[in-house]
């Protein structure tokens, strides 16, 4: 259903906010319902556009954030009033760190009523101005149409993020005329156009790699969201230099190609930050260098050349050499057009390639997570890691929480193609379980694996029965240690205030799985896990694996803390009666058809929408493996390249 093309014809505010976002490309919206955003939930179904319910505003900001960082467009998250604003603000914050496209769209108190301390009434653009790229309320219905375009502009341009639109009840039930049919593909499902960067910076940004004896690129988000890993890779491969990840953004560079050293941040391997240490250049694209990815802006070190290439330039206190404001994927594709007219020098290239093989065989050596001795009790976070790494399926999506375990995945999970970590740069707990369920509803027939502490997890596990509802196919992990564990972790090294404000009481978390629908199995021991989980995979449900972990399992750089203090047993859970339950779900039977390679983003197909109000369902499309948009970030590996001739790069450049 599209708006009428009768002349005169009207109508609601949410009947046409629901338009324009249809029209944007957005598949599927998530909220915590209230009356002052009914109008607009009706919009949306009439739009065929999917609604689903989450357990917390909280989540549901998650969930949005998570399929913007897959698709690249706009996700829609809902909210009613003060409260729910509340609530999404740390999603909406996490968007921010993230540039993550996120529309949030807010019900308001009654237009005469405000500035009354109304129920539930909040200045919400002035509270929001300071978390989102922009905040604005919705006064004259008239504008509405015209307010919604500039919202997915300012979402999706530039450096995305989020945006928030308030709207008071009122308004978002007035009549309005239609908007305007047109056969015009809507901004955001255009790819933006870039200029070409600056010559003679692109050559300047060559010869800085060129000349130095040991350079280094270091790659974050902006070359996800401009699809450029098999650009990037090429690059690369011509120079002959290695390629680090920024923090959590692990996929943005196929992790068993040589060249690829690992991620920076919290469980980087020593041998990465030796690297970064020793290198003499450094070329920084599509990351803000954020405190995380930097040590603690401690990289790049006093001394080292550096460019950085981003659409907003920004980060490390010292400034860069050279900096160039430009879409990543235009420099990439400027910067191979001058080296394919370029020649290298023979014994430079040798001596490149040697060093990028020990360098390589130190990461390798620097990442095994699960040598040290172990038997009990509970498991070991690294052996849980490395049979992650070997049984997961190729294109599981991983989402990761906050938390120390986080960093043991850090180092020991292996990434193959873009579009299969999604994590907050920010560090909310309780990322990881809604931004599952996100990623698996807009890429159904993948699986999605969401790791997370017992102290982040307990923060959104009520979703459990959101993911059972909507037949998302997920496993969540939670690694149990009894306590918010990095924060414990600091206290013991200061010495003060053993477990004050840290310790946690148990929790049957598998029972809760159970309670919600799901499938729910402890693990007690490394030997019980790969069963576990094997089961899990072929479930056709969500699955929770609750794995216990002795609390002096701190991060990978820790290993086995020898703790100062006296650490008591977490309390033992009682026994549980494993029940054989009908899957809700019949398991997975096609595998997903691979995305064909392309450079020109397509519209995904159509999420099917289905009604709140609906019985029972037999069965959902949406769980069925259907091909990939060529818009994923995933990205074919591309034919072998014919070997690059030797170069003397200095005469080349020049021209």
């Amino acid at each position: 259903m599209s708006m009428s093309e009768e002349p005169g014809a009207t109508v609601t505010v949410g009947a046409a906010l629901a338009e324009g976002l249809a029209r944007a490309g957005v598949k599927i919206a998530f909220t915590v319902p209230g009356e002052s955003v009914l109008g607009l939930l009706e919009g949306l179904a009439a739009r065929r556009i999917r609604v689903v319910a989450a357990r917390h505003e909280g989540s549901a900001a998650f969930m949005a954030e998570s399929v913007a960082q897959l698709t690249g467009r706009p996700a829609v998250c809902i909210g009613t009033r003060a409260v729910g604003a509340s609530n999404l603000a740390i999603g909406l914050h996490a968007a921010r760190a993230d540039s993550a496209p996120v529309i949030a769209i807010v019900g308001q108190v009654r237009s005469d009523l405000r500035g009354h301390e109304a129920f539930q009434e909040m200045d919400l653009v002035r509270a929001f101005e300071p978390i989102v790229k922009w905040a604005v309320e919705i006064k004259d219905p008239g504008e509405a149409w015209a307010i919604l375009e500039r919202a997915v502009a300012a979402a999706t341009r530039g450096r995305p993020g989020p945006v928030l639109l308030s709207v008071p009840v009122d308004v978002m039930d007035a009549l309005v005329a239609a908007p305007p049919v047109s056969d015009v593909k809507p901004a955001a499902l255009r790819s933006e156009h870039h200029a070409e960067p600056d010559p003679t910076l692109v050559r300047k940004i060559l010869h800085l790699l060129a000349d130095a004896r040991r350079p280094l690129i270091l790659a974050g988000a902006g070359i996800l969201r401009a699809r450029s890993t098999d650009a990037l890779v090429r690059f690369a491969e011509t120079m002959r230099v290695p390629v680090v990840a920024s923090w959590r953004r692990a996929d943005v560079f196929p992790n068993d190609h040589p060249l690829y050293l690992g991620m920076t941040g919290n469980g980087a391997p020593e041998s990465l930050r030796a690297r970064l240490d020793a290198a003499d250049a450094l070329l920084v694209l599509g990351s803000r260098l954020g405190e995380m990815t930097t040590f603690g802006y401690q990289i790049p070190g006093p001394g080292v050349r550096w460019a950085q290439v981003d659409v907003e330039p920004r980060g490390a206190p010292n400034r860069p050499e050279l900096v160039l404001a430009a879409d990543v994927a235009t420099f990439l594709r400027s910067a191979q057009r001058v080296l394919g007219h370029a020649a290298f020098e023979a014994t430079s290239l040798d001596e490149r390639t040697a060093a990028n093989v020990v360098d390589r065989a130190d990461y390798e050596a620097a990442t095994v997570v699960d040598a040290e001795a172990w038997d009990g009790p509970g498991v070991h976070p690294g052996r849980v890691i490395a049979t992650l790494a070997r049984v997961l399926p190729a294109d599981s999506i991983i989402t990761s929480d906050a938390g120390d375990f986080g960093t043991w995945a850090a180092r020991g999970l292996r990434f193959h193609r873009p579009g299969t970590f999604i994590s907050s740069t920010a560090g909310p707990m309780g990322f990881a379980l809604p931004a599952a369920i996100g990623a698996v509803l807009v890429r159904p027939g993948r699986l999605a694996v969401a790791l997370a502490g017992d102290g982040g997890f307990a923060m959104t596990m009520a979703d459990l029965e959101t993911a059972v509802r909507e037949r998302a196919r997920l496993i969540t992990i939670v690694f149990d240690n009894g306590r918010y564990g990095a924060t414990w972790r600091v206290q013991n090294q200061r010495g003060e205030g053993n477990g004050l404000g840290t310790r946690l009481g148990a929790v049957d978390f598998a029972g809760v799985a159970d309670a919600c629908g799901a499938l729910g199995l402890t693990v007690r021991t490394d030997e019980e896990f790969e069963p576990a989980l094997r089961q899990a995979i072929e479930a056709g449900r969500p699955v929770l694996l609750h794995l216990t972990l002795d609390p002096r399992w701190t991060t990978v750089e820790a290993g086995l803390a020898e703790l100062a203090v006296e650490v008591e047993p977490a309390p033992e859970l009682a026994p549980r009666v494993e029940l054989e339950v009908e899957p809700s779900l019949p398991p997975e039977t096609a595998s997903e058809p691979e995305a064909a390679p392309t450079t020109e983003p397509e519209p995904e197909p159509e999420v099917v929408s289905v009604p709140e109000t609906a019985p029972e369902r037999e069965a959902e499309p949406e769980t069925a493996s259907e091909p990939e948009p060529a818009s994923e970030l995933v990205q074919e590996p591309e034919p072998e390249r014919e070997a690059e001739p030797d170069l003397d790069l200095g005469a080349e450049l020049d021209r």
